[in-house]
């Protein structure tokens, strides 16, 4: 039996198990894959002490940083239950897999948000990505389309100006969501095309994309849109289906805490980052809760421990 199960191996959950590690805790993270929203970045330049650092090294930064403390990282674990055995709780894996622990950090954060249409799931990797960083050099000389148009849609685009001969933006709203200097640098490009009021009905092909059906929302027409590429946009959706009939959440899914101690509803189980009801979602925010987290998971263990 372990004293604390960190759930989620990115920014606040690696941040967690540097705590844990350093308190001497009998702890282990696991996690589907290390990395979450920080393998989606290309740049980030607002962590202090980095004036710019890939997603990718600043994830293995802290990564090394726990392993180097001595805290176990179990990889490929999909948590699917928790559940309170006695004084204790159980998580339960997709695996079959079960751990028990005295207290629990759930740091699962957020998932790219799905269109829900036909030939999304089919062409997935195969001409449909949610990754831009990822994948925008495999589009070079295509006409892509880049689903959304908020921050993260006009920021896909930006990252495919290199590759991609043609990109189009779809937006379902009657005007672009995302900031306006963005949109400037877009339309400097000569590249880039606007569509506003546009409804994505379908992504079709052969063995790979080639192209989208989406409805004027004015005219009320249907309409084809070549494209070798379709880059979906459209928000994050926290991973929380695993404990909706377990803890608090909010209407958008998200875990409800405690913001001085980050304690969910149920005691002795805290939530850290983008899958907590925190009103921003940032790296350095995820990294102090996940400090916070179990800093106070701690104090509880200690507690517990003197039957307080």
């Amino acid at each position: 039996m372990y004293d604390l199960i960190i759930i989620g191996g990115a920014t606040s959950g690696l941040t967690a198990g540097i705590y844990a590690a350093r308190k001497k805790l009998n702890a282990v993270i696991l996690t589907d894959k290390v990395g979450g929203q920080a393998l989606l970045t290309e740049t980030i330049e607002n962590y202090p002490g980095f004036t710019l650092i890939t997603g990718l090294e600043f994830i293995n930064k802290i990564k090394d940083q726990v392993l180097k403390h001595g805290l176990e990282i179990k990889e490929g674990i999909k948590v699917t239950e928790i559940k309170k055995d006695g004084d204790n709780f159980s998580v339960k894996a997709e695996n079959g897999d079960t751990f028990i622990a005295r207290s629990l950090i759930i740091a699962t954060g957020k998932n790219p948000r799905r269109l829900g249409i036909t030939g999304e799931k089919e062409f997935e990797n195969r001409g449909v990505s949610f990754c831009s960083t990822c994948d925008a050099p495999l589009y070079g000389g295509k006409a892509v389309a880049v689903i959304g148009g908020g921050n993260a849609g006009l920021g896909a685009a930006y990252d495919l100006l290199p590759y991609a001969s043609n990109i189009y933006i779809l937006e379902f709203a009657d005007k672009l969501l995302g900031d306006e200097i963005m949109q400037e640098k877009l339309k400097e490009s000569g590249k880039v095309e606007f569509m506003v009021n546009a409804q994505i009905k379908e992504i079709k092909g052969s063995n790979f994309v080639e192209k989208i059906i989406y409805t004027d929302r004015v005219s009320g027409q249907d309409r084809e849109l070549d494209a070798q590429g379709v880059f979906v946009n459209i928000g994050q959706s926290p991973n929380s289906g695993f404990v909706k009939d377990f803890l608090e959440i909010n209407k958008f899914g998200e875990i409800i805490i405690d913001p001085k101690t980050n304690e969910t509803s149920v005691k002795g189980v805290f939530a850290a980052g983008d899958i907590t009801d925190t009103g921003h979602k940032q790296y350095v925010v995820a990294a102090g809760q996940g400090a916070n987290a179990l800093l106070n998971a701690y104090e509880y263990l200690k507690n517990k421990t003197r039957g307080l």
